[in-house]
């Protein structure tokens, strides 16, 4: 009888890991942050029927990297869930924290399981407040662990590049335009340190907007309204670059101005020392009222003596 193939459990787990990284390597990355009214998502999808973000409840919504099966399962059991807890007791009850937990849970079953494999998603479960301070973004890896994020989170694909991007320039007092913008320009680093373009048809965008009246904030951002928010933000940003351009231009005209100025100045006081040394009759010319006198007494005693 052979002697069975022995693996340490820290050996498996580092392997199933691993596994579940790569795959979620290989999906296009998503972008979720903070601006004044709201939360902001972006990811990178030309897909107009699958999607990668979603709402779950009145202010929680969805944000999923991986294979797309298993992130709708989860997906799907989010909705049931909060369905079931907002009908039982309260809509209020119905938290991103409570359902974080409950992705938690599952998705730490799935992992430790030997049965089968590691679900290749990496999830975030966001819920806007009534103020930014009120705000929640919860990452959960592969693994089932919860992580709490603040201002900006970038999952899948290239994301430690994309979240230091974000990390860099990312504000608590930007508009929903700014944030656009700063979420494509992330999403368009690749992992050699290139950037991509990336257009209107290449991208899903969804807000939770703290100000809408409904009391559903969830709103996707499609068609129209997505073109002109990254057109107005695109000229705004040329339109500083070109006031920059032309103040660069008016501060090198007044200095060559000042320089023209001064060149005229001193080339006329050349000229005027010049004109005054002949009819000094080979003297210096005088400096001062004192050697001004002087001079003229000299000049009546020598008519004297003639």
């Amino acid at each position: 009888m052979s002697t069975p193939f022995y693996v340490s459990p820290q050996q498996a787990m580092a392997d199933r890991a691993e596994y579940a990284r790569k795959g979620i390597a290989r999906g296009r990355s998503v972008v979720v942050l903070q601006f004044t009214e709201g939360i902001l998502f972006v990811a990178e999808n030309p897909s107009r029927a699958l999607h990668k973000v979603s709402e779950i409840y009145d202010r929680i919504a969805f944000a999923a990297v991986g294979k797309y099966n298993e992130f709708e399962n989860l997906r799907i059991g989010g909705v049931r869930y909060a369905d079931l807890r907002g009908f039982t007791y309260h809509r209020n009850d119905v938290t991103a924290r409570g359902l974080a937990n409950v992705y938690a849970q599952t998705l730490g079953t799935i992992f430790s399981s030997g049965a089968e494999k590691p679900y290749e998603v990496e999830l975030i479960v966001a819920e806007v407040g009534e103020a930014p301070e009120d705000d929640q973004i919860y990452r959960l890896p592969h693994d089932g662990s919860i992580v709490d994020e603040h201002g900006s989170v970038a999952v899948g694909g290239n994301s430690d590049r994309i979240g230091s991007h974000l990390d860099q320039r990312h504000r608590d007092d930007m508009s929903l335009a700014e944030a656009l913008q700063l979420a494509v320009e992330a999403l368009g680093r690749d992992s050699t340190g290139g950037e991509r373009s990336l257009t209107a048809d290449q991208l899903e965008v969804a807000v939770l907007d703290r100000s809408r009246p409904q009391q559903r904030k969830f709103k996707r951002i499609l068609g129209r309204q997505l073109s002109r928010l990254l057109e107005a933000e695109a000229g705004s940003t040329a339109s500083a670059s070109a006031a920059d351009d032309a103040d660069a231009d008016d501060e090198g005209t007044a200095g060559a101005a000042a320089s023209d100025s001064g060149g005229a100045a001193a080339e006329g006081a050349s000229k005027s020392s010049g004109k005054a040394r002949p009819g000094a009759k080979g003297k210096k010319p005088a400096t001062g009222s004192k050697e001004a006198d002087g001079g003229s007494a000299e000049e009546s005693e020598d008519d004297d003596k003639a």
